[in-house]
């Protein structure tokens, strides 16, 4: 029995809610069960200097999470003067996912940050947060089509992720935090709307997992993703 009394193939309770950020072009905020992220879509009139002048934007993210995000507060990254390496990647994982959905030329010469704040954590934030940050992208994206902004259909499909991991000897989906902390094989996936990986992240925390294991993880997760997508066009009208 999972401690949430979950069965190994059950989500936690997703939302995701539209327009929360009032000045942001896209919001959205998240919930995994008790995890929740406030995604915003932020529209910026240039490019990074390594993209001036060849006719293609950039969508990229930055990812944090609040002190208290956690069982006891965590020192904001700010007053240290720099990143942890957990961030950095994470927020890097969050860009490049974001991207595979996007035509950058159809963009113009734009970039659109996704800023995803972590206030609740309890496992999967990251598959938490490209989820919510592609419902923040599409709005943004959508605020620009109204107003001339873009040279064609930028978005080119759906990208949803989801965790999922060996707890107990039971391949399971979508880890909370009870769960993660003792996986013996924790895994994260990120695919688009039409069934293709982006990314598959997976590590053996304990006894190394085998083929058939993985298929598992993979069946799970795509499954999981089908619902997540089938939540994302019903919140957009799609």
């Amino acid at each position: 029995m999972r401690p949430s009394g979950r069965q190994p193939s059950d989500m936690r309770a997703v939302t995701l809610e539209r327009n929360v950020a009032m000045k942001a072009e896209g919001s959205c905020l998240v919930a995994f069960g008790n995890t929740k992220v406030l995604c915003t879509a932020s529209v910026e009139t240039s490019v990074p200097g390594w993209l001036r002048g060849k006719g293609q934007g950039w969508v990229t993210a930055e990812y944090g999470m609040l002190p208290r995000a956690t069982g006891s507060r965590t020192r904001r990254e700010a007053t240290a003067g720099k990143q942890s390496g957990r961030t950095q990647e994470i927020q890097r994982l969050i860009g490049r996912s974001l991207r595979a959905v996007v035509d950058l030329e159809a963009l113009g010469e734009v970039q659109i940050t996704c800023d995803c704040d972590v206030l609740e954590a309890d496992g999967g934030t990251r598959t938490a947060s490209i989820t919510g940050a592609y419902v923040a992208l599409c709005d943004a994206i959508a605020w620009m089509d109204e107003r001339k902004l873009t040279k064609g259909k930028a978005l080119i499909d759906s990208v949803a992720a989801i965790s999922c991991g060996i707890y107990r000897g039971t391949p399971v989906l979508d880890l909370d935090y009870l769960e993660d902390v003792e996986a013996e094989t924790d895994a994260n996936f990120v695919m688009t709307g039409a069934g293709k990986f982006v990314e598959i992240q997976g590590t053996a925390e304990g006894a190394p997992f085998s083929r058939d294991e993985l298929d598992s993880l993979m069946s799970l997760a795509e499954q999981g993703i089908g619902e997540l997508s089938v939540m994302q066009k019903s919140v957009l009208g799609a």
